[in-house]
């Protein structure tokens, strides 16, 4: 990947703020003393067969990085791949019409976009926002100490998986897609409470995100799987094989860096690594913030506000992560 990246390492000018050099989940380009802009782009292919449900996943999930960063969103373009034949123009309507309605709940206005053709279906948003230049949050921040919360369940990419093949139980869908439609505008309101480090998991999984978050923050985060929120029959599910090519990319990427408890088992692991569609929101919090925080985000109705470890002084041969049970 530094080899793709090397011959865009320009200088970077002193107002950009955040680039890609910690893998962050959007740029930041301040324009003042009081503005600063975030833009991000991110588009998916379709993880469920109604368009419109689609669009609403697609949305939440590409405005969750303007988010991450504590900024709140201004304007999106559309971004839409589809193939020239088999698809009806109601189909693609419908997409945009489930995106619109995502967007209106964020407050968030819609200004046009572009389409293109394509083999398959592919929709997503660029996404403008601002934030105060002296409030973002980024995901290489945290401190020794620091308790991490993450404000969602994991397991929507094994869910997913088991639906494309029949295996959901009655209500399990429907609980995937409110975690997938759930917009995580918690994190505007993250950095007056302390938060030292933000991120949102998302396709790399738990082990891709948090290990950026570690690695950035020069730590050893320790995660205690077992406090770790799940959608229903999350790890089951992986353990049964219901996963996707992305949960073996993670593990592949993350290899070296991590240190799994002997007792945790394949359907855990296989957790830990699920690409999760519009996931929630990893919060590194000083622990003298932590129960103004869970507050918050409960009353934030965020579908969780779970402790699931900390982070902590790195050994020169330690892990980035450690995965208790």
């Amino acid at each position: 990947m530094d080899q793709i990246l090397a011959p865009i390492r320009a200088v970077a000018p002193p107002d950009l703020l955040v680039g890609f050099e910690t893998s962050d989940d959007a740029a930041v380009y301040r324009l003042d003393g009081e503005r600063a802009v975030v833009c991000t782009a991110d588009f998916i292919t379709p993880v469920v067969d109604d368009p419109r449900t689609f669009g609403r996943i697609a949305a939440a999930n590409s405005l969750s990085d303007i988010y991450a960063m504590g900024g709140v969103p201004l304007v999106a373009l559309n971004l839409l791949g589809y193939p020239p034949a088999g698809l009806p123009n109601s189909a693609l309507g419908e997409i945009l019409l489930g995106a619109g309605e995502i967007c209106a709940e964020a407050g968030c206005a819609v200004g046009g976009g572009h389409s293109v053709r394509d083999d398959e279906v592919k929709f997503g948003l660029s996404v403008t926002g601002m934030v105060h230049p002296d409030r973002v949050l980024k995901n290489c921040g945290a401190r020794p100490g620091d308790q991490l919360v993450l404000t969602k369940p994991l397991g929507t990419g094994a869910l997913v998986a088991a639906m494309k093949k029949g295996a959901l139980l009655p209500g399990e869908y429907e609980a995937l897609v409110a975690c997938m439609t759930a917009l995580n505008s918690c994190g505007m309101g993250l950095h007056a409470l302390g938060v030292t480090a933000c991120t949102d998991v998302t396709g790399f999984g738990l082990t891709g995100h948090a290990s950026e978050m570690a690695r950035g923050s020069g730590l050893t985060l320790a995660i205690s799987a077992g406090a770790l929120p799940q959608l229903p029959r999350a790890a089951a599910l992986c353990a049964a094989g219901f996963t996707c090519g992305g949960t073996k990319s993670n593990a592949g990427f993350t290899a070296g860096g991590l240190r799994f408890d002997p007792s945790l088992d394949a359907g855990m692991i296989g957790l830990l690594n699920d690409p999760q569609t519009s996931g929630g929101l990893l919060l590194a919090v000083p622990m003298a913030r932590l129960d103004e925080v869970l507050a918050f985000l409960r009353g934030a109705g965020t579908l969780a506000a779970a402790v699931v470890g900390e982070a902590a002084e790195r050994r020169p041969d330690g892990p980035w992560l450690d995965f208790l049970p």
